[in-house]
């Protein structure tokens, strides 16, 4: 399993508002994301900076990066564009963080 982290953020204000809409995450997302190898896919809150903190473990690196080429990503993150700074094809701006210590 490949363990993956990174960092995006959430406008001011809209916190409130992306949590809802995780609250749940559409069905066949998560059934998408499920399809493509992922598993205990979280995302973390820091209140003070508005930082998100994602973590996801993965079976394969090509099976993760095809879920944005979904239809049901694309729609997802047209949904979101409003509440987190975007890149121009509409993926949230996202930074992947290395791993420097890990315990099992």
């Amino acid at each position: 399993m490949i363990r993956k982290a990174f960092v995006m953020s959430v406008a001011p204000g809209q916190e409130q508002e992306y949590a809802r809409r995780h609250q749940p995450i559409w069905t066949e997302l998560a059934t998408v994301l499920r399809d493509h190898g992922s598993h205990n896919y979280s995302i973390f809150l820091h209140p003070a900076t508005r930082q998100l903190f994602g973590y996801v473990e993965i079976e394969d690196e090509a099976r993760w990066q095809a879920v944005a080429g979904t239809e049901v990503c694309q729609r997802w993150w047209r949904f979101m564009r409003e509440l987190m700074p975007a890149n121009p094809d509409g993926s949230p701006v996202a930074v992947d963080l290395t791993e420097m210590f890990h315990l099992d």
